[in-house]
C-alpha cells in the first residue's frame, strides 16, 4: 500500500459538519453586502511577487518572512500566493480601468497564505472576508464600513461591548507622519538601552511598528511616546471628526487608541479595529483603514480608497466562544430504498421533489448492497430529516409510497400517491 499523503502543515481541510458553519457565515456576509450595495470581486490567488513588494514594502514581516513566493518554472516569472487581497483588488481596478465611471463598493471572500507558525485560529492558509470602497474620499464611507462591521456582528449574534469592541485612530497624512516619525525616533533613541532586538531593527526603517510591540518590558516607553494625533493638521482632524460624528449619530461606542497604527506607508487618515478579549492575546478580529495613496503606488490614477479585512477562522472561533448556536439545516426527506428494483421510481420521485424545492437525501447502495430497512431507518434518523419516504414493494405495486414522520412519534404513517408527487412538496415543507 502506498504511503498516505497528508495536507500541508498549517493548511486545513474543512469537512462536514464544520463546513456548514462556514456556509452559514458566508451566507450572512453575502446578505449583508447586498444590503449595503457592495458587489463581489474575485481576483487570482496567485499574483506577481512585485505587486506585494511594491504594495506592502520590502521591509515588512509579510514580505521578508511570510510570503509563499516561487519562480514559475515554465517562464521564470516571480509569483506569490496572495498574503492579503487589498493589493490584488487595487491591481484589478487599475488594470481594467474600473474606476473610470466613478467609485466602486466591492467585497471578496477567499483564501490567503502566510508562512507563519500555525496556532489556533491562525493558519498558513487562512480565509478572509474583505470590503473595499474605492473612489470615495469622505469620512461618511469610512463610517459606513465600520457600521457594516457592527451589522455583521449583530447578524451573527455577537454583542458589542461583551464580545466585540471598536478602536479608532487617525494616521493623518504623510507629511504629518514624517514629523511624528522624527519625534518617535528621537524618543526611542533616548531609551535605546531598553529597546529589544525587533525595535532596534525597526527604529530607522519603520518606527511605527514599535508601537505594536507586545514586549512587557517596553510598555512604559511606548506609553510615553509622542502621539500621532498631536501632529495632525486641520484637514486630518476634520476628517477624523467627521467619522466620529457619524458613529456618534448612530450610537456606536468606540475607544480612541493612539497606539493603533499601521506599518505600511500607504495607510492614511482613519484606521480602526474591531477587537475581542475572548481569543487570547491576538485581539483584533477585523482591521481596516483608509489607503488613499495605494492606487497610485501600484500604477493607477490617484484615487481615494478605504476598506477592511477579517479572518473567517477567528470570527468562527469567537462565535463558538460566545456559545452561539449555528443552525445546520438537515434534509427534509430521507428516501428509504429497499433494493435495486425500487431505485428508478425512487430516483424519479426524489428529482420531482427536489425540483419543487424539497431537500431529499436518497439512500444509496454500499459495497455490501442496499442494506436492511432497519439500517436504513437508522441512517434516516441520523440524517436529521423530518420524514422518511419508504419505497417498499407492496406500496409501489399499489402506486403509492409510505411517508413516516421521523420527529413526531405520535404522527401516523401515511401513504402518498405516486401520481401526485408534485402536490406533496407543500405538505412536506409545511
Amino acid at each position: 500500500m502506498a504511503d498516505a499523503l497528508r495536507a500541508v502543515k498549517g493548511m486545513n481541510d474543512i469537512l462536514p459538519p464544520e463546513s456548514a458553519r462556514w456556509e452559514w457565515f458566508e451566507d450572512k456576509v453575502r446578505a449583508l453586502m447586498r444590503r449595503y450595495g457592495y458587489a463581489n470581486v474575485r481576483t487570482p490567488i496567485v499574483e506577481p511577487t512585485a505587486l506585494f513588494v511594491r504594495g506592502l514594502g520590502e521591509v515588512t514581516d509579510i514580505v521578508e518572512k511570510e510570503m509563499y513566493s516561487f519562480e514559475d518554472a515554465m517562464n521564470g516569472d516571480r509569483l506569490t500566493l496572495r498574503p492579503e487581497n487589498t493589493a490584488g483588488v487595487v491591481r484589478a481596478m487599475t488594470e481594467h480601468s474600473f474606476l473610470r465611471d466613478g467609485g466602486k463598493r466591492l467585497f471578496y471572500i477567499g483564501p490567503m497564505f502566510r508562512h507563519e507558525r500555525p496556532q489556533k485560529g491562525r493558519y498558513r492558509q487562512f480565509h478572509q472576508v474583505g470590503a473595499e470602497a474605492l473612489g470615495y474620499a469622505g469620512p461618511d464611507v469610512d463610517a459606513e464600513l465600520i457600521l457594516m462591521g457592527r451589522a455583521l456582528w449583530r447578524d451573527l449574534g455577537l454583542v458589542e461591548g461583551r464580545d466585540v469592541a471598536l478602536e479608532l485612530n487617525s494616521l493623518g497624512q504623510a507629511d504629518e507622519r514624517v514629523r511624528h516619525r522624527a519625534a518617535l525616533i528621537a524618543h526611542f533613541e533616548a531609551h535605546a538601552d531598553r529597546l529589544d532586538e525587533d525595535a532596534r531593527r525597526r527604529l530607522q526603517s519603520n518606527p511605527l511598528r514599535i508601537l505594536d510591540s507586545k514586549n512587557a518590558a517596553m510598555q512604559p516607553i511606548i506609553e510615553s511616546a509622542p502621539k500621532l494625533l498631536d501632529f495632525l493638521g486641520a484637514e486630518s482632524l476634520a476628517h477624523f471628526a467627521g467619522v466620529r460624528s457619524a458613529l456618534d449619530a448612530v450610537g456606536l461606542a468606540y475607544r480612541i487608541n493612539p497606539r493603533l497604527v499601521r506599518g505600511l506607508d500607504y495607510y492614511n487618515l482613519t484606521v480602526f479595529e474591531w477587537v475581542t478579549d475572548r481569543l487570547g492575546a491576538q485581539s483584533a478580529i477585523c482591521a481596516g483603514g483608509r489607503y488613499d495613496p495605494l492606487i497610485a503606488q501600484l500604477g493607477g490614477k490617484p484615487a481615494p480608497a478605504v476598506g477592511w479585512g477579517m479572518g473567517i477562522e477567528r470570527v468562527l472561533l469567537l462565535v463558538q466562544e460566545a456559545a452561539i448556536e449555528v443552525p445546520i439545516e438537515p434534509p427534509c426527506v430521507y428516501a428509504v430504498v429497499p433494493g435495486p428494483a425500487a431505485a428508478p421510481t425512487a430516483m424519479r420521485v426524489c428529482e420531482t421533489l427536489r425540483a419543487a424545492g424539497v431537500s431529499v437525501l436518497m439512500h444509496a447502495a454500499g459495497e455490501a448492497g442496499w442494506g436492511s430497512l432497519k439500517a436504513q431507518f437508522r441512517r434516516a434518523d441520523a440524517s436529521g430529516a423530518r420524514y422518511a419516504l419508504i419505497f417498499g414493494d407492496d406500496e409501489l405495486a399499489r402506486g403509492e409510497v409510505a411517508c413516516k414522520s421521523l420527529r413526531d412519534a405520535s404522527a401516523p404513517q401515511r401513504t402518498l400517491a405516486l401520481e401526485a408527487v408534485a402536490g406533496w412538496a407543500s405538505e412536506l415543507l409545511a
